[in-house]
């Protein structure tokens, strides 16, 4: 009897890894693609200061849609554009500037539109939207990086890539130092050489990027995080109900925390979020409010750049953030 469960379980775990592989795979480059980002965007502000702003989503009059924008950082002197390409494998330019790449993870040419155009293009985007809302910069004032922190990443030849891309040889190569020893490909690299930015435009940019659109954000206990769009929550009844005030127009954050249950109590856990408190920085005490539910209760999330919605049981989570 133990033989025939024992071999039972074994093959549906094999046949359920066999179907579910391109998912998971996607998954992981789901969560490796924004783990890339947050961890440049971290690098950034220990090595230049300012502030980072990630997954940025600016709508974009022209098209009628929005615009991915991984990272801006803004300090007193820098006004950068990031876009994070964790690409992997060996990579060349083509004729028409497009990115090609030969032996990647899985064995495959790869073939990318020019990943420098797209991050010009997010700064004519960011530049408008900005406009709009009431922030003047002087023209060109924004410049933009691509970034390849991938540790297999490889250019071909290593010279080939403009000036604007920090391969990974480069990327490494960054560490904090004094503003005045910033040198050669460094300094060009993020150093733009403008003016220290006036206090008043400076504010301005802070407050408007601070409130511009964003992709939400999940973290996970497994030290993922993921940008894309929370959709709902899944679960017993009473413990949707008890959710029911988590909505995207009056919560801005939540924390999952587990509570000690005895007996043969289902597991819970208490969740810990926020109201939206428009006009003011973050939110005080008296802003957080908690509710305790099932820990099997899931979360609906799609991650960007898929159209398959995740699950993922609260239990798992560390916290999220949502989108105004």
């Amino acid at each position: 009897m133990w033989t025939e469960l024992i071999c039972g379980l074994f093959i549906y775990k094999l046949v359920r890894r066999f179907f579910d592989d391109d998912g998971q795979d996607l998954f992981e480059v789901e969560t490796t693609d924004s783990n890339a980002i947050f961890s440049v965007a971290d690098r950034l502000e220990k090595i230049y200061g300012g502030k980072a702003y990630v997954g940025l989503r600016i709508p974009d009059a022209d098209t009628s849609s929005r615009q991915n924008i991984d990272v801006v950082l803004l300090s007193k002197e820098e006004a950068v554009i990031i876009s994070v390409k964790n690409f992997s494998g060996f990579w060349s330019i083509d004729t028409d500037g497009s990115w090609v790449c030969s032996g990647g993870t899985k064995h495959k040419n790869e073939r990318h539109p020019d990943p420098v155009a797209e991050a010009k293009r997010q700064v004519t985007v960011l530049e408008s939207y900005l406009e709009q809302r009431g922030v003047a910069l002087p023209e060109g004032y924004f410049s933009c990086r691509v970034v390849c922190p991938n540790p297999k990443f490889r250019s071909i030849p290593s010279t080939s890539f403009p000036h604007e891309v920090i391969t990974y040889e480069q990327w490494v190569q960054l560490t904090p130092v004094p503003k005045s020893m910033f040198s050669g490909w460094i300094k060009g690299a993020f150093r733009g050489g403008k003016k220290d930015l006036q206090e008043s435009i400076h504010e301005k940019l802070t407050f408007t990027l601070s409130t511009a659109p964003t992709w939400d954000r999940l973290e996970l206990k497994s030290n993922k995080c993921i940008l894309g769009e929370f959709l709902e929550f899944k679960g017993k009844q009473d413990d949707t109900l008890a959710l029911r005030n988590i909505r995207r127009s009056k919560v801005n954050s939540l924390i999952i925390q587990k509570t000690s249950m005895f007996g043969l109590a289902p597991s819970k856990v208490q969740v810990l979020y926020s109201t939206r408190v428009y006009r003011t920085e973050g939110a005080s005490t008296s802003d957080w409010k908690e509710v305790t539910v099932r820990a099997s209760t899931e979360v609906l999330f799609q991650p960007q750049n898929t159209t398959q919605v995740r699950k993922f049981k609260l239990s798992s989570i560390v916290s999220m953030s949502l989108s105004a």
